[in-house]
């Protein structure tokens, strides 16, 4: 069991956070994880990108990843950029944080070949009804999960309670009800399309 996670974003929306989540989650299953952050400029709005990998067995590579299974873009405007989808999985799946259809986004330059698919969650929608604050990272982890069932919603869960242990109980639990909602959302939507 292997799973390669790319994540585009913006400095600023928890680009680096999200990879140290799944990341986080997978150790507390017992799976071997690491998140490695890529800065171009660091600069709030700049564009960021974050690698995830997961496997059953311990993981030698220390490079970015080239062929990803699972890639997360947090801001779709990026979808214009020609490496976002770059060495995408032939069966790969992209979460786009964006109200509007996959259909929808190909003239935004969401581009899928063979049995590639991609998933919409209005990430940044959600995050502002419970932060008060746009931002994605952690509604979009919570659809890789319920995508790739690498992890489940618990240790997701539990990875929010490690990683946000300085902030306020309501920034906290609004963390974990974002992840759980889009979960659920992605789950019911997948499962409903089966």
């Amino acid at each position: 069991m292997t799973l390669d996670v790319r994540i585009h974003g913006r400095g600023g929306q928890g680009v680096v956070t999200a990879a140290e989540l799944l990341s986080l989650a997978a150790f507390d299953q017992g799976l071997h994880a690491q998140a490695l952050p890529s800065f171009g400029s660091e600069r709030t709005g700049a564009p960021v990108v974050s690698y995830c990998r997961i496997d059953d067995k311990p993981i030698r590579a220390h490079d970015p990843l080239d062929a990803p299974q699972v890639v997360v873009v947090q801001d779709p405007t990026l979808l214009r950029a020609a490496d976002v989808l770059d060495g995408l999985a032939e069966d790969g799946v992209v979460v786009v944080n964006s109200a509007r259809t996959p259909a929808e986004l190909a003239d935004a330059g969401l581009r899928l070949e063979g049995h590639q698919h991609a998933v919409c969650l209005p990430a940044s929608e959600l995050a502002r009804e419970r932060l008060g604050r746009p931002l994605p990272n952690t509604a979009l982890i919570g659809a890789v999960v319920a995508l790739t069932g690498i992890v489940g919603l618990p240790a997701l869960q539990e990875a929010i309670r490690q990683r946000f242990t300085t902030a306020t109980d309501d920034v906290l639990q609004a963390n974990l009800q974002l992840a759980s909602d889009a979960h659920d959302l992605v789950s019911e939507r997948e499962h409903h399309d089966a």
